[in-house]
């Protein structure tokens, strides 16, 4: 099933950090600007809470998330950006949120110190993903079940307190009624941009969003989220965090849109697109394909239909155009070219596209598709540290390997690169190679865990996984690193996955948790993890098979 309740779907990293000349921060506030602020306020009737929740679309302003960053600022959190591109009165907000001292916002930094991710950009994404969870202020309280909560929210339990109180201690208040009026410019700066992408991807699908509709897509204007573009969805809640920019990010902006209408469609369908599935065996095999739809076949088609319509709307030149669709195969989405020629005859049609999406699957040539994928040739895997292209941007060439000279590291890319290819007997031969000289490499040993999955050897691998596992709960010995968070979390990940297939849901769901609460964990496993815990895992054969065999 797709993974649609809390999922977080991070974008890569835009320059989106420069401001408005005239907008949003422009300078920090004294006492008396302040007071003004207030008392301006004071004479503004607040739209009621049932007026807001009859729009379906809207562009908003969060104070969870002003609060949530002015804290991260105060807590000394690092998101190694520059700040060449940022206002005045952005960087005097962080040197006086730095400056602040209390028993507040002490007690806040040693939460900070003991809740950071080794990854800055996880960091940022878990604050952010509690900021869109948490109630009104002062009190931050959350206003859903603690089991209807996503995750990463629940990764910050108590969070909820430290934050109401530095809230209370550093008047954050006084500020955000402040900087209201900058902010509300640029809540009409994104207005149109939003109404246009809106109007156009219904008017192409045909599709109307009813006011009253119980689904909501929000995008929330923040200028202190920098440079990172952030898109979250929690069941019928679609939420896109953004600075303002004399570059909206309209790319992104269409993209999640995109997935709030065809999400469910996705899902009501998903029985008559799984016809396609074995399209995702050959997908699989790109090393640019994100893990998580190795295995999530109703995941990936949905991404591939966002995408292909996404071309349509971008009304590309054929050499663009080609070079798109070419790019977006060789990085895995191969059901993007089919789907995109099927859309040809929904454009010819009349029904909506809640109608048309099962003629679009009958058209697919499954078979056709399947001997031309025989002969494409996947991009490299990108190099660490190398930034995913945003959707909808241009893809960067792909980079040529380069080979190491130890051979202990060439076994390791080899053995990677036949889990790649789903040839589990092949990896593990590398890995092994690699454990005969170095029996304690928790890199090897964590190959061979994948690779004996792969080999259909479910107790080898569960053996490896948890030894994985243990290693990271230790101090490790001396000359020998100790397992890469990466590696932790996907081994709770597939334990869980083994409990999912043997029907042990409670053991499974401990699992996933395991891995949300690894440290430095990447966003794919968390994804992934999330996922099973909310609706756990099924292989495709389990799916397809009415006997549920595996």
């Amino acid at each position: 099933m797709l993974r649609l309740n809390n999922r977080l779907r991070p974008f890569a990293t835009r320059d989106s950090s420069t401001l408005f000349a005239t907008i949003v921060l422009c300078a920090l506030p004294g006492p008396a600007a302040i007071a003004q602020a207030n008392r301006s306020q004071e004479m503004k009737p607040a739209p009621s809470r049932r007026t807001e929740a009859r729009r379906a679309v809207s562009v908003e302003t969060r104070p969870q998330l002003f609060a949530t960053l002015c804290a991260l600022d105060a807590a000394g959190f690092d998101s190694s950006l520059s700040t060449t591109n940022q206002s005045p009165g952005r960087v005097k907000l962080r040197e006086r949120m730095l400056a602040l001292q209390g028993s507040a916002v002490e007690a806040l930094r040693k939460y900070y110190q003991e809740h950071a991710l080794a990854d800055a950009g996880a960091t940022f994404a878990r604050f952010v993903s509690f900021a869109l969870a948490a109630g009104p202020p002062p009190k931050f309280a959350f206003e859903m079940r603690r089991e209807d909560l996503p995750p990463d929210a629940l990764a910050l339990e108590g969070f909820n307190e430290i934050l109401a109180n530095f809230y209370s201690e550093a008047q954050l208040d006084q500020l955000w009624q402040f900087y209201q009026p900058d902010y509300q410019r640029g809540v009409e700066y994104y207005s149109a941009p939003l109404s246009d992408v809106a109007f156009t991807a219904t008017s192409y699908l045909r599709e109307i969003i009813k006011s009253n509709s119980p689904r909501s897509f929000s995008l929330y204007v923040e200028p202190l989220a920098g440079r990172k573009t952030n898109f979250r969805n929690y069941g019928d809640h679609y939420e896109l965090v953004v600075s303002p920019s004399t570059d909206p990010p309209i790319d992104d902006i269409r993209h999640a849109f995109l997935h709030f209408l065809l999400d469910p469609m996705a899902i009501q369908y998903r029985s008559e697109a799984a016809r396609a599935s074995p399209l995702l065996d050959y997908a699989a095999h790109a090393p640019r394909l994100p893990v998580e739809f190795h295995d999530d076949y109703s995941a990936f088609f949905d991404e591939c239909l966002v995408r292909a319509v996404e071309l349509r709307l971008r009304h590309l030149a054929p050499a663009d155009l080609a070079s798109q669709i070419d790019q977006a195969e060789s990085s895995g989405y191969v059901m993007v070219r089919p789907i995109y020629a099927g859309l040809s005859g929904f454009e010819k049609s009349e029904p909506a596209m809640s109608y048309y999406l099962p003629d679009l699957i009958k058209g697919i040539d499954v078979a056709g598709e399947a001997r031309r994928l025989r002969g494409v040739k996947f991009a490299e895997a990108a190099p660490a540290g190398e930034p995913v292209p945003a959707p909808g941007s241009a893809h960067g060439a792909a980079t040529p390997f380069v080979a190491s000279a130890d051979p202990i590291e060439q076994f390791l890319a080899e053995g990677q690169r036949q889990i790649s290819a789903r040839n589990g007997a092949a990896a593990a031969e590398s890995f092994e190679r690699v454990l005969a000289a170095h029996p304690d490499d928790l890199r090897a040993t964590y190959g061979l865990a994948v690779a004996s999955a792969l080999s259909g050897k479910p107790d080898r691998a569960r053996e490896l996984f948890s030894k994985v596992i243990a290693a990271s709960k230790s101090s490790p010995p001396e000359g020998v690193s100790g397992p890469d968070p990466s590696n932790v979390s996907w081994s709770h990940i597939y334990l869980g996955r083994m409990y999912d297939v043997e029907g042990q849901r409670d053991l499974a769901v401990a699992e996933y948790q395991a891995a949300l609460a690894v440290a430095g964990a990447p966003e794919s496993a968390r994804s992934a993890a999330q996922h099973g815990v909310e609706t756990g895992y099924q292989t495709p054969s389990r799916e397809n098979n009415s006997g549920g065999k595996t």
